[in-house]
């Protein structure tokens, strides 16, 4: 029986470890913002030009671009609440509340009055 036992968890050992292998590869991310509040992200990309033509696919308005990429980070996308096509702001961050925060400040900053996260993403480490 503890033979069994053993031969179970090993099996249970290498899955854990073909899984967690698979895992780290996939870090990268990327946000598009355009105008009007047009965004589009992507995460766990296994690398950075697959993330960034994810985001600017996603991106469905008008001067999409792609502003943000991610390495074991986070991004946010903030607009102004009350003037979707008016001041905006983005930002990158190890941590999301950090992102968050550094996007609404940049949405201040360009003048917006009730600014509003509308995206935000991280990748598998962020």
């Amino acid at each position: 029986m503890a033979r069994v036992w053993r031969g179970m968890a090993g099996m249970v050992a290498g899955i854990f470890f073909v899984c967690a292998g698979s895992a780290a590869g996939q870090a990268a991310g990327a946000m598009a913002v355009g105008a009007c509040a047009a965004y589009g992200y992507a995460f766990d990309y296994g690398n950075v030009r697959a993330a960034r033509a994810a985001a600017a696919g996603k991106c469905t308005g008008a001067q999409c671009k792609v502003v943000v990429t991610l390495s074991h980070s986070c991004a946010a996308f903030a607009i102004d609440g009350r003037s979707p096509c008016g001041p905006q702001g983005y930002a990158s961050a190890p941590g999301l509340g950090e992102a968050e925060n550094t996007a609404l400040e940049s949405c201040h900053k360009f003048g917006g009055r009730d600014c509003v996260i509308r995206a935000f993403a991280c990748d598998r480490k962020g």
